[in-house]
This record gives structure tokens, sequence and C-alpha cells, in this order.
């Protein structure tokens, strides 16, 4: 996978990750606990993989860099 498109991914994860964020924001106003827990849990698992992403787009980068 390229430094591109691994900072695609990351994008489109941080819009998911910001759907998220918007659904968790609603929920508070709802006082949906159980659902908030669930959503808590995505929010995690979405900064990881964007990270990870992040990363993968980093090393990616520094291998084309390379002489």
């Amino acid at each position: 996978m390229s430094a591109e498109e691994s900072l695609a991914r990351a994008e489109q994860l941080l819009a998911r990750l910001e759907a998220a964020r918007a659904e968790l924001e609603q929920l508070s106003d709802a006082d949906d606990a159980e659902r908030a827990l669930g959503v808590l849990g995505e929010l995690a698992e979405l900064s990881k993989a964007i990270e990870e992403e992040l990363q993968r787009a980093k090393r990616e980068a520094e291998v084309d860099a390379e002489p």
C-alpha cells in the first residue's frame, strides 16, 4: 500500500470517527448509556486504526524517499 493510499484510508477512518463522536454527543442527550459505551469502544478502535494507517503512511514515505 502506498503512502497516499494509507493517508486516504486514514481520512476515511477519521470521517467515521467524527460520525461516531457526533453520535456519542447525541446519545449523551438521550441518556442511552449502553449504546454510549458501544460508541466509545468504536471510537477507541477507530483511533487505533487511524494511528496504524498514519504509521504505515510514514513508513511508506520513508521507503519512497530512500535513494
